[in-house]
């Protein structure tokens, strides 16, 4: 692998522990629309696109009571996962000091990513933000955008960092090298391992440690 250049991050279960405060607000925000109790598999199941595109899968009839309800929880119930995960700032810094470009593509729509990006207080650090659309997922045009904006940085000198096999497969469909990000709680390492990610880490200091070493 050459020298890494620049650094594009997926937010959820990579940069912090954001899925299970995720699974909360839609279930206190769609529950009490539809009278009818989901299950966390339920609701995974609809993710990909951004939340506006799980209440248009949960809860249609109630699509825009249900993503300003999203939206209040999420904000509300922030504090179950207050700060990133240890070791992501220092991470960023050190990527900032060494004039590593950084970006994010997230599947999360606009408004939820401010208010964890807010919450984390990280937002400085992300040169350019790419986020989710309702009608499905867009990380590999997300990441292309990405690409356009470092046009003078080659694709083998920037890697992807995400926890779930999208993220996977989004990065080889553009053709960006990718690590998979297997620290979260809520990550599935054998799904990612069958995937053939490039790099795959399920602590972020031996991650940090290895991409100190190739930037």
């Amino acid at each position: 692998m050459n020298k890494i250049k620049a650094v594009i991050f997926d937010l959820d279960g990579t940069l912090g522990n954001t899925l299970p405060l995720c699974i909360s607000a839609f279930r206190k925000s769609i529950e009490p629309l539809i009278n009818h109790t989901l299950s966390d598999e339920e609701i995974i199941e609809t993710f990909g696109p951004s939340e506006e595109g799980t209440i248009m899968a949960l809860a249609p009839q109630y699509y825009e009571k249900g993503i300003s309800s999203y939206l209040e929880f999420y904000r509300e119930l922030h504090l179950m996962c207050p700060a990133p995960f240890d070791g992501i700032i220092d991470l960023l810094i050190a990527l900032k000091n060494k004039s590593v470009r950084i970006a994010m593509v997230t599947g999360k729509g606009k408004h939820s990513t401010d208010i964890s990006l807010k919450q984390f207080g990280i937002v400085q650090y992300f040169e350019a933000i790419e986020t989710g659309i309702a009608a499905g997922s867009r990380k590999a045009e997300g990441i292309q955008n990405i690409l356009d904006l470092f046009k003078d940085i080659q694709k083998n000198e920037v890697i992807y960092v995400g926890d779930a096999p999208s993220d996977i497969t989004a990065s080889k469909q553009v053709g960006v090298p990718v690590v998979a990000a297997a620290w979260a709680e809520t990550a599935e390492a054998e799904k990612l391992k069958e995937l053939h990610p490039d790099m795959l880490f399920d602590n972020i200091r031996d991650f940090s440690h290895w991409l100190t070493l190739n930037i």
